[in-house]
């Protein structure tokens, strides 16, 4: 079966490839996608080699020296070495910086009567109640006070 993408490397580019791969440190990934690149290369410099001796040199699959093949084409140079970009934001968090602030300060408060400390269910729960937040989880409350290093210790 023909190959239906042909990766054709410039000077350039396989200088840059050269370049890229002599660092000490890089990105396996980008690593191995270098390096299927310039074996794939059928330019009159370049190896050429088949999918499969590729595969088999770098332990990917066939599959994936296609997909470089097809970004490198479709794409372009840079897209085929580059991690994917992300399709869609990640999730804002629910505590910012001003909402940790105002967690803190709440756990260096006074204990709600009753209760001998804090727990990180009635911190959550005091978040929601004072509407700093609309719901958090305890989970939530638990990273960020160990991220500032706070303790619930006895109130």
């Amino acid at each position: 079966m023909a190959k239906r993408y042909i990766v054709r490397l410039s000077d350039e580019e396989r200088k840059q490839l050269s370049e890229l791969l002599g660092r000490k440190t890089l990105a396996a990934k980008k690593r191995m996608r270098a390096h299927v690149l310039l074996k794939a290369d059928a330019s009159t410099d370049g190896p050429a080699w088949i999918d499969s001796r590729i595969a088999e040199a770098f332990d990917v699959s066939v599959v994936t020296v296609e997909k470089i093949r097809k970004s490198y084409v479709l794409d372009g140079f840079q897209v085929a070495i580059e991690r994917k970009k992300q399709c869609r934001p990640s999730r804002q968090p629910v505590l910012d910086g001003e909402n940790e602030a105002r967690l803190v300060a709440l756990c260096c408060g006074t204990v709600p009567a009753g209760h001998g400390r804090w727990t990180l269910g009635l911190l959550a729960d005091k978040l929601v109640e004072l509407k700093i937040v609309q719901s958090v989880a305890r989970e939530t409350v638990r990273q960020a006070l160990k991220k500032t290093n706070c303790s619930l210790g006895v109130g």
